[in-house]
């Protein structure tokens, strides 16, 4: 088997017949359009990164089901090691695109769904994990990208699915066929869904015997007849489609998320993983929170390492880098940035074999991490505007650069220390922007809170996974109770 190339996997988006629509318009060729390019870009960059030499200890493993040599996006982990080696590989994509690249959700997905499975099948008699093993092979010897697709629309969220108003606002079985079942609702949210060659869908949330429906997990092609796909708007997204010099900060790499419909689509029955077992929805989620938590410790670290350096960059063409504010303030984005870090490691340095032989991250220390990474990036980002100057909001295009009239006034009047040139400042100040404000902000900061579950999701979680008890009987002890 061979690792799929880069431009070998923008050929095969390209050539899907999936249904996308971008502000209104079905769009052919999702590679090929201004608005989706970059994001298709960057996670082609996770097929580039498998082909370096110096990257395939990170980005290569060896699969366990067929003893070949794999990307590591498609890999079910094995031990501790390969938990510490997804983080540092999320890192490394987050410094090479400065955004989403797309990835994470589903190997967590996969990982999760390969460890359900075989509970399913070991305390409720079922036959899904052969079926999971056999389409983990598929996506691995084609080196596939399959999209996770759980957020549904949820309506009235005071209400459970089966007593929605509207019963299609909890994505959902709506008929059993021979050889399969109907799937009707929409999943939304999804990241790199329009990127995906696969789609794997689980449930939400936890369910109840009356939610029966609505569990169900399974696996279609992202082609597949009656899948609609509606591509987010995101913050200066069409600065893409400027001709000339865009300012649109990064140049090569983007995110994107979408909504994702299901009209009747039929779904057979070796793609189902789960169909009625509602009892398994909330450990499903636990499970896949925990992984995609802690997977935030490595891609937004990434990320926040970039936004240190354009930092650090736009500090030396100011002339103020030697300023001790500025230094301390670089200082603390650093620390901050690599206690996010610090507190993936360390739930992947105590992970754990779950019954199936997949491996996973110790789920309090992953719901700690996540939680910092709804407050840490926005301090970051805050450190950042504050050394970058209000510059950042009211510079001129670079466009007005090129024009006869008004760019000497710039080159003039832009211009940094002794040295520097305006052009150069402008460049770091637009890559700034859109990491902090524009559709890099998409990503790095409302991805930071609401992805793998809001703060809310990750206080509860901690709050049941802490064990208060044996900390009072300490306290106890030492205070002679």
């Amino acid at each position: 088997m061979t690792l799929m190339t880069r431009d070998a996997y923008l050929t095969s988006i390209g050539r899907l017949d999936n249904r996308v629509f971008i502000q209104g318009e079905r769009v052919e060729s999702v590679p090929d359009h201004p608005i989706s390019r970059p994001p298709a870009q960057a996670l082609a960059e996770t097929y580039e990164q498998a082909a370096q030499e110096d990257m395939k200890h990170l980005f290569t493993a060896r699969s366990h089901l067929t003893g070949e040599t794999i990307n590591r996006f498609t890999h079910i982990q094995q031990d501790v090691e390969d938990l510490i080696k997804k983080i540092l590989m999320l890192r490394e994509m987050g410094r090479k695109t400065a955004c989403c690249f797309q990835r994470c959700a589903g190997l967590d997905c996969m990982n999760t769904v390969y460890a359900i499975t075989h509970d399913l099948d070991r305390e409720l008699g079922t036959r899904y994990h052969d079926r999971f093993v056999d389409f983990m092979k598929y996506i691995q010897s084609n080196d596939l990208v399959p999209a996770a697709c759980m957020t549904d629309t949820k309506g009235d969220r005071s209400l459970p699915p089966s007593s929605q108003e509207d019963p299609d606002q909890y994505l959902r079985i709506v008929e059993e066929k021979k050889g399969g079942v109907v799937i009707r609702g929409a999943k939304l949210h999804i990241t790199g869904a329009v990127n995906s060659h696969e789609l794997l869908v689980v449930p939400t949330r936890a369910l109840r015997e009356e939610d029966r429906a609505y569990a169900v997990s399974f696996a279609v092609p992202a082609d597949t007849r009656g899948v609609t796909f509606i591509y987010g708007r995101q913050p200066s997204d069409t600065r893409r489609l400027e001709e000339g010099r865009p300012d649109v900060g990064n140049l090569y790499y983007g995110g994107c998320e979408a909504m994702v419909t299901f009209e009747d689509v039929f779904v057979p029955e070796e793609r189902v993983f789960m169909k009625g077992e509602y009892q398994m929805a909330g450990r499903l989620v636990e499970l896949f929170a925990a992984h995609h938590r802690a997977s935030y410790g490595g891609c937004k670290v990434g990320v926040g390492d970039v936004l240190i350096g354009a930092t650090a960059a736009i500090a030396e063409i100011q002339g103020t880098e030697k300023s001790s504010h500025v230094r301390d303030k670089i200082a603390e984005m650093i620390h901050l940035n690599e206690t996010l870090h610090a507190g993936a490691l360390a739930s992947a340095g105590r992970g754990y074999a779950t019954p199936s032989g997949a491996f996973a991250v110790d789920p309090l220390l992953a719901n700690v991490c996540k939680l910092n990474i709804t407050r840490f990036p926005f301090e970051i980002s805050r450190l950042a505007q504050d050394i970058t100057g209000g510059i950042l909001v009211t510079m001129p295009s670079l466009g007005d650069l090129d024009n006869p009239e008004i760019g000497h006034y710039i080159r003039k009047y832009l211009t940094g220390r002794k040295g520097e040139n305006s052009e150069k400042r402008l460049r770091i100040l637009r890559l700034i922007e859109n990491i902090t404000l524009g559709t890099g902000a998409v990503s790095y900061l409302t991805e930071s809170i609401h992805g793998a579950g809001s703060p809310q999701a990750q206080k509860i979680m901690i709050t049941r996974l802490a064990d208060v008890e044996s900390a009072k009987t300490c306290a106890y002890r030492l205070c002679g109770i």
